[in-house]
């Protein structure tokens, strides 16, 4: 069973959840606070030198760190993953940009605005920036499902779960989607997939069914 190191508000770590819930794979879920400096105590610094999460330990002793390769490595071999060379290379592509163009915007935005007590005033000088750079990344993706349904293989895959993260929480960092109609319908279409969890969910919220608490946490 993996054992998962996230923390609960976290967009990244979100992203890892949902992907486990999707596929129903047991997992034990730790929460580590990196607002109150959890990530960064020796004991955590030797599973992740970088004092991030999520961390999943994939086995005992053998941790992966940065959530998209968490993300291809419990997709792999299931439907989240698509089969095809040019197809995975697409589903790559996306999470690439998600983590380029993506969430150093929105991810940003919404850690200071909606995590940080005072962070607003903290990072006035840089919210100009993420919001005209968010905006632009929110385009492109509008622009990409104009025409699609999702964004590899026409079908629901780990690239999409990336960008969910933090796109379905732009309304909590000061980005308005009224304008960007394809990407509200996208939202949609993820959330009505069987096994769709929220960030808020937590395992305990079913504790009278072990085995659904074990499969959907």
């Amino acid at each position: 069973m993996y054992k998962l190191y996230s923390m609960q508000r976290s967009g990244n770590s979100y992203k890892v959840r949902l992907a486990l819930s999707l596929l129903k794979a047991p997992y034990c879920a730790i929460e580590v606070d990196i607002l109150r400096g959890e990530s960064r105590t020796p004991d955590f610094l030797a599973m992740n030198p970088s004092g991030q999460v999520p961390l999943l330990e994939v086995a005992e002793g053998r941790y992966l760190a940065e959530s998209n390769a968490i993300l291809w490595y419990v997709a792999g071999g299931t439907s989240l993953a698509p089969e095809s060379r040019v197809e995975r290379a697409e589903a790559l592509q996306w999470m690439f940009f998600e983590q380029h163009a993506l969430e150093p915007n929105l991810g940003a935005a919404y850690f200071w605005l909606s995590l940080v007590k005072g962070g607003r005033d903290l990072q006035t000088h840089a919210l100009e920036d993420w919001m005209e750079r968010g905006y632009a990344a929110l385009q492109v993706m509008e622009n990409h499902l104009k025409t699609r349904a999702y964004f590899a293989a026409d079908q629901l895959t780990v690239a999409d779960i990336a960008l969910y993260g933090y796109t379905h929480v732009a309304d909590r960092c000061d980005f308005d989607l009224a304008t960007f109609p394809a990407i509200r319908a996208w939202l949609r279409r993820i959330e009505q997939n069987p096994g769709f969890v929220t960030m808020d969910w937590r395992p305990d919220a079913e504790v009278d069914d072990p085995a659904s608490v074990a499969a959907g946490a």
